[in-house]
C-alpha cells in the first residue's frame, strides 16, 4: 500500500485558490478531517486551523503564507496547498502555483467571481494549471449557484460544466444531486458522511435537463463524446467521466461541483472529482531545464536523474526548512544534491511529509511528491536542486515587482545589527521584499506588494526577533515615462586620456511605447542601422547602455518605463571603438534624451470594490471621489452594494479604518493591481511632503 501511495499516478499536487473569505481555508480544513488526516474540525474565526498556524494569520483571520498539507483518498495521496487570498500576498499564490500539476477554485455562492479570483485564475492561466471549481457557501442567504456559474463564464471566459444540482436552497441545502451517475448524495444533520440514493421526485425533471445540458455541451468539445451522442442520443457514466478528465486537463472546459464546506457538505465528491478529473505528475509534459545551451525534459520518473525545486523557505523552530517539489528521480535522506543555479553542493538532513507546522519523517521523496527538506543552507526559493552528476536548471518563479515602501529603523543602535540579520533572513522567505539604503537619506528602506504585506512583514520581526522597530509612512513606486519624445538626437563618446582610446557615434530616436507605460518590461530597443555603420556586437552595447539608463529618470530620480527607442545611425573609429565605448555612449545618450523629451511621472493604480450597506454608498462616493478615484461601477446585492473603482495606490492608505468608520464597521474592500497612470504634479508634490 505504501509503494501505491508514491507511485507518481496516485499522487495529486493541488492548491486551493480564492478570493478573501470564500472559504478556501475552511474546505481545506474539511479535507483534512474528512480524510481521516485531523480528527476535529478547524475553524478559522477559533484559530484552530491547521494551515492558518501562524499567530498574526489567527489574528487577523486570514490566510498569508501559503502552507502545504499532504493527505490519503482513494488509495491516493494528496499534497494540497492552501494559498493566500488577499492580493498583497499574491507572490506566494505564484510560487505555489510554479510546482502544482492542479488547483480547485473556491467561489461564494453570493458573490461569485470577485477580483481576486480573476487574478489567482490569470497566475494559474500562465502556468498551465487545470482547475475545477468549487462554488462553497451554498447554505448562505442569497446563495444561486446559476449566478455564480454565469459569472464564471462571463468573467473567467472558460466554458463551465456543472456536473451537480443542488438539493435544498440556502439554510436548508442538505445535498446535491450527483449529474455524472445521476444519484442523490444528501448530509443529514450532524452527521459527517453522506448516503447515496435516488434522486427526488421534486428535483428529477430538473435533473434530466440538466444531465442533457451537460451531455451536449461536453459533445461538443470532445470528439469521441460527440461520437457516442451522434450513435445514441446519450453519454454513458464512463464517457461522460472519461470526457471531462480530458477537458479539464487540456482546459477546455471547467468542472463545477457546490457544497458548504462550513457545514462539511460537499467534500467527498469534491475529493473524487479531484482523484477522477485533475491530473497525477505522470499526466503532466516532461519538466524542461537548461544545462549549459542545451534544453533538456526529465520525465516524472523515480529511476530517472534527481531534479527538483525549491519554491518555499522558512524559518522554524526546528531549523531552516525548505518545500520542494521533486519533478524526476528519488531524492534519499542523506544524499548530496546539487544547486544548479550556484554550483554550490547541498547535504539533504532529513525529509519531512509536511502538515503546515508540523511534519512525519521519511527516508526518500519521489518523482511527482512535495516534500520539505532540512539540512539546506545557501538553497533559496526558486534554487534548482539536482544529481550533482546531471545538472540541470529548472526555470525558478518570477518575483513580481514591489510597489510600497516603508523605512525602517532599530528602536535603539545596539539592535541595528540584529534588525539587518533579521531583514536579510525575512528576504530570503519572501523573495517578493526588498530591502536597500536609500542613498540619500542612508535609510533602509522595505519594499513589497501592499500595505498589509509590509505590516504582516515588521509584525514578523517584532514577534520572532523580539526588535523594536521604527516604521516611516509607506510610499509607492514611482515610475517615469515618455509623454513626447525626440528624434535624430546624436551623441559622440570620445575619450582619450593616455593608451586606447574610446570612440562611439551613435544617433537615437526616443518615442513613448504605446499601452506599456509601467510595465516591468515597457522598453523596446530597435536597430534601423544600414550598410554595416554599427557592429550587431556595438548595437547589443548600445541596446545594454540604454537599459542602464534606464535605472533613474530626469524628473525624480525613478525608473523609466513605457518608451522605444530605436538606433539609426552611428560611426566607428577602426581602433578607439569598443563595446565598452558603445555601451557608454547608449547610456549617456538616452540620459540627454530623455532630459530633451517630454517626460511625465506614473503611480500604481488598483481596482477596489467596496463592499457596503445601501445606507454607506453615497458617504463612499463622496471618499472614493477625494481619493482621485473613479468608479467604473456598482452591483447591488442582498442589502449591500459592491462599488468598482479606479484609485491611487497612494491614496489607500489608511483606507480601512476610514471605511470603517463611514459605514459603522460593516465594509468591506478589495483590491487588485492594474497597473501605472500619470500622477498630476501637485499629487506627487503632496507625497514627497508628506
Amino acid at each position: 500500500m505504501r509503494t501505491h501511495l508514491h507511485t507518481s499516478t496516485t499522487v495529486r499536487n493541488l492548491g486551493i485558490l480564492a478570493h478573501v473569505d470564500a472559504g478556501k481555508t475552511t474546505v481545506t480544513e474539511r479535507i483534512l478531517y474528512t480524510t481521516g488526516t485531523t480528527h476535529k474540525r478547524g475553524e478559522v474565526h477559533n484559530g484552530t486551523t491547521v494551515t492558518d498556524y501562524d499567530p498574526q494569520e489567527r489574528d487577523r483571520g486570514i490566510t498569508i503564507f501559503a502552507a502545504a498539507v499532504s493527505c490519503t483518498w482513494d488509495g491516493h495521496r494528496v499534497n494540497l496547498i492552501d494559498t493566500p487570498g488577499h492580493v498583497d500576498f499574491s507572490d506566494e499564490v505564484e510560487r505555489s502555483l510554479r510546482v502544482l500539476d492542479g488547483a480547485v477554485a473556491v467561489f461564494d455562492a453570493v458573490a461569485g467571481v470577485e477580483p481576486q479570483s480573476e487574478t489567482v485564475w490569470r497566475q494559474a492561466d500562465r502556468h498551465g494549471v487545470p482547475r475545477i471549481v468549487f462554488v462553497n457557501k451554498m447554505d448562505r442567504v442569497g446563495a444561486d449557484l446559476d449566478r455564480a456559474v454565469a459569472s464564471v463564464q462571463e468573467r473567467l471566459h472558460v466554458v463551465p460544466l456543472l456536473v451537480q444540482l443542488p438539493i435544498g436552497q440556502e439554510d436548508g441545502f442538505r445535498g446535491t444531486v450527483d449529474l455524472v451517475h445521476m444519484r442523490a448524495l444528501v448530509w443529514d444533520a450532524g452527521q459527517d458522511s453522506y448516503e447515496a440514493g435516488a434522486v427526488p421526485d421534486a428535483l428529477y425533471e430538473e435533473a434530466r435537463s440538466r444531465r442533457r445540458l451537460l451531455e451536449e455541451r461536453v459533445a461538443e468539445l470532445h470528439p469521441a463524446a460527440l461520437e457516442e451522442y451522434c450513435a445514441t442520443s446519450a453519454l454513458s457514466a464512463s464517457t461522460l467521466t472519461a470526457a471531462l478528465r480530458d477537458l479539464t486537463r487540456s482546459g477546455e472546459g471547467v468542472v463545477v461541483l457546490c457544497g458548504s464546506a462550513y457545514r462539511n457538505r460537499g467534500i467527498e465528491p469534491l475529493l473524487d472529482a479531484v482523484v477522477s478529473y485533475l491530473p497525477s505528475p505522470a499526466d503532466m509534459q516532461p519538466v524542461r531545464g537548461t544545462h549549459g545551451a542545451a534544453v533538456e525534459e526529465r520525465a516524472a520518473d523515480p529511476s530517472a536523474p534527481f531534479a527538483g525545486l525549491a519554491f518555499k523557505v522558512s524559518a522554524t523552530a526546528t531549523g531552516r526548512l525548505t518545500c520542494l517539489r521533486v519533478y524526476s528521480g528519488t531524492l534519499r535522506k542523506g544524499e548530496t544534491v546539487l544547486d544548479a543555479g550556484t554550483g554550490r553542493t547541498e547535504r539533504i538532513g532529513r525529509i519531512l511529509r509536511v502538515q503546515a507546522d508540523r511534519h512525519a519523517e521519511v527516508d526518500r521523496a519521489e518523482a511527482g511528491d512535495i516534500v520539505a527538506v532540512v539540512g539546506l543552507k545557501g538553497t533559496r526559493a526558486g534554487s534548482t536542486l539536482c544529481a550533482p552528476d546531471a545538472p540541470l536548471v529548472l526555470e525558478p518563479p518570477k518575483a513580481a515587482a514591489p510597489v510600497v515602501s516603508v523605512a525602517v529603523e532599530a528602536g535603539s543602535s545596539t539592535e541595528a545589527g540584529r534588525l539587518s540579520s533579521a531583514l536579510a533572513a525575512l528576504v530570503e522567505e519572501d523573495p517578493s521584499l526588498v530591502v536597500r539604503t536609500d542613498p540619500e537619506t542612508g535609510q533602509t528602506v522595505l519594499s513589497g506588494m501592499g500595505e498589509l504585506h509590509l505590516e504582516v512583514a515588521v509584525e514578523k520581526i517584532r514577534r520572532s526577533h523580539g526588535l523594536h522597530v521604527t516604521v516611516g509612512r509607506p510610499r509607492v513606486a514611482y515610475r517615469e515615462t515618455v509623454a513626447r519624445g525626440v528624434s535624430g538626437l546624436v551623441y559622440r563618446h570620445v575619450k582619450q586620456d593616455g593608451g586606447a582610446g574610446q570612440f562611439a557615434h551613435v544617433v537615437l530616436d526616443v518615442e513613448p511605447l504605446d499601452g506599456a507605460a509601467g510595465g516591468d518590461d515597457a522598453f523596446d530597443f530597435r536597430s534601423a542601422v544600414v550598410g554595416g555603420r554599427v557592429p550587431q556586437e556595438y548595437v547589443r552595447a548600445v541596446e545594454s547602455g540604454c537599459r542602464d539608463a534606464l535605472a533613474e529618470g530626469p524628473l525624480g530620480g525613478h525608473p523609466v518605463t513605457g518608451l522605444r527607442v530605436t538606433l539609426t545611425d552611428g560611426a566607428t573609429h577602426p581602433k578607439d571603438s569598443s563595446e565598452m565605448a558603445f555601451r557608454a555612449a547608449g547610456r549617456f545618450a538616452l540620459r540627454e534624451a530623455l532630459r530633451a523629451a517630454a517626460m511625465e511621472l506614473l503611480e500604481p493604480v488598483v481596482e477596489v470594490v467596496v463592499t457596503v450597506p445601501d445606507d454607506s454608498v453615497g458617504g463612499v462616493l463622496g471618499d472614493l471621489a477625494a481619493r482621485r478615484g473613479r468608479v467604473s461601477g456598482s452591483a447591488a446585492r442582498t442589502g449591500t452594494t459592491a462599488v468598482t473603482a479606479t484609485v491611487p495606490l497612494a491614496e489607500l492608505f489608511g483606507y480601512a479604518s476610514r471605511l470603517r468608520s463611514r459605514s459603522q464597521g460593516r465594509g468591506t474592500f478589495t483590491t487588485r493591481p492594474t497597473g501605472y497612470a500619470p500622477v498630476p504634479v501637485a499629487a506627487y508634490q503632496r507625497a514627497l511632503a508628506d
